[in-house]
């Protein structure tokens, strides 16, 4: 049976990545919504079988800036509120974690490149086990409560929310296991001014993609496979 997997994007470089020939090889149609320039609607982000909220440099807390992320939000509390599969990553976490409640502040400082990630015990129990001491990649500055009533279920020393599970349905990620490690150059190209004001540089990220991205490509891939396995089928 065909199903249909809708994926909120925020800039293009920013996309399915790894995720997109998973979902094709699990007979998912696979859509993009260009959510800045595209409108968004609580019923357009009920009708997939999937959400794929996905990642950005802008804050959920920038509404004035961005007005676009008013009704983004909007949508994105609808789906959650009615206990559909939806999956966050970094900004789309932090919808996601905003939808259920939670808060989401800057934190001052930034956590980009490639490093691991602690596991709580929730976490060692998740989809998530195939992460442990896999350096994923990071880039963020914002920070998200877990919401009441998930699980916390990954921290970094810098952030101490890194993921979370709401029951089978959700998964709230801060950092990018979607990335495609071959396609980093788009990456350091389109978060140019970022590295520079971070005094971050891209050589050494670019030579850790090389390094672990590999590795994280495959632990990745075990990542959403279980999740896909465990998120419940449609009735339709």
């Amino acid at each position: 049976m065909t199903r249909d997997v809708l994926a909120l994007r925020h800039v293009p470089f920013e996309d399915l990545g790894l995720l997109a020939p998973l979902l094709g090889a699990r007979d998912y149609r696979t859509s993009y919504l260009d959510v800045p320039i595209e409108p968004i609607t609580p019923e357009a982000a009920l009708r997939p079988d999937l959400l794929v909220v996905l990642g950005g440099p802008v804050g959920v807390y920038e509404d004035d800036a961005y007005p676009f992320l008013r009704a983004e939000k909007e949508a994105v509390r609808a789906r959650v509120r009615a206990g559909l599969p939806t999956l966050g990553v970094c900004l789309g976490a932090q919808l996601v974690a905003t939808a259920l409640g939670a808060d989401v502040v800057a934190t001052g400082r930034t956590e980009i490149g490639y490093a691991p990630l602690t596991l709580t015990d929730e976490g060692c129990r998740s989809v998530l086990a195939p992460l442990d001491g896999v350096p994923v990649l990071h880039w963020h500055g914002d920070e998200f409560a877990v919401p009441e009533g998930a699980d916390r279920l990954a921290h970094t020393p810098g952030f101490p929310n890194q993921a979370f599970g709401a029951g089978p349905h959700v998964l709230g990620l801060q950092f990018h296991l979607e990335a495609d490690h071959a396609r980093i150059e788009q990456w350091l190209v389109g978060h140019a001014h970022e590295l520079a004001t971070a005094g971050i540089d891209p050589g050494r990220v670019r030579a850790d993609a090389a390094a672990h991205g590999p590795r994280l490509a495959e632990a990745a891939v075990r990542v959403f496979e279980r999740w896909l396995d465990e998120i419940p089928q449609p009735s339709r």
